[in-house]
């Protein structure tokens, strides 16, 4: 399992279970898209398993950012550096 999730008060809680790479990232960024649009939550929160998450890891999440960005659903992250959140311009949670 490389993500689970739960839903509480609005807020949509994504957790990475281990870093992604090119054999998943895609599995990952449409479960998230999947959720998000079935669910639409008020906010979208998502942790990743390390400060400084592989490429794979930071394309799905950049691609979860910009879908949540198109429909005015915030997203933040926590577990990650700061230079990671700013590379993805979120807030951390």
């Amino acid at each position: 399992m490389l993500i689970s999730h739960v839903v509480r008060h609005h807020v949509l809680h994504v957790t990475l279970h281990r870093d992604l790479d090119v054999t998943n990232r895609a599995a990952v960024a449409l479960q998230v898209q999947a959720l998000v649009q079935t669910l639409r939550p008020a906010r979208v929160a998502v942790a990743v398993p390390t400060a400084d998450p592989t490429p794979a890891t930071l394309s799905a999440l950049a691609r979860a950012h910009r879908m949540c960005a198109s429909l005015d659903i915030p997203l933040t992250v926590s577990g990650a550096s700061a230079r990671t959140r700013r590379l993805l311009d979120v807030t951390a949670e």
